[in-house]
């Protein structure tokens, strides 16, 4: 059993981004195993730049999908990833520095998407929808 299972509560309806929400989850639960099998610093510290890269482009996905579509809460849904982007860039410096960050880094994934799928991101499917994303 995954550390975080796929559920349909957590699809938002719209394939591209439900495909990357779910890759999100997966490497969410990569990173799980790879701390509960006691993976190495320098293959943690892959895996997290990793999974910033794929952040990173999920973000600019989404975010080049507001301005295509005049999306009226761009402005404070960026907002919301560039904190957690922050976030993420400040738990892999702490990583590099030789902090042990693994849990805290797979509670704020968890915990980040979780909410920001749920709330954040449904929030904005009516609005594609209607301009013909689905």
């Amino acid at each position: 059993m995954p550390f975080w299972p796929w559920s349909q509560e957590l699809e938002v309806g719209i394939r591209q981004i439900d495909e990357q929400h779910k890759w999100l989850v997966d490497l969410t639960n990569q990173l799980h195993d790879l701390i509960e099998d006691g993976a190495d610093r320098e293959t943690i510290s892959q895996f997290l730049d990793a999974l910033m890269d794929y952040t990173m482009y999920h973000f600019i996905v989404e975010e080049e999908l507001f301005q295509r579509l005049g999306y009226p809460e761009t402005e404070g849904h960026c907002r919301a990833h560039g904190r957690f982007t922050e976030q993420i860039m400040s738990l892999i410096e702490r990583h590099d520095a030789g902090e042990a960050v693994g849990v805290e880094a797979l509670e704020l994934l968890k915990g980040w998407l979780e909410h920001h799928i749920l709330k954040v991101d449904k929030a904005y499917v009516d609005h594609f929808r209607a301009h013909g994303v689905g």
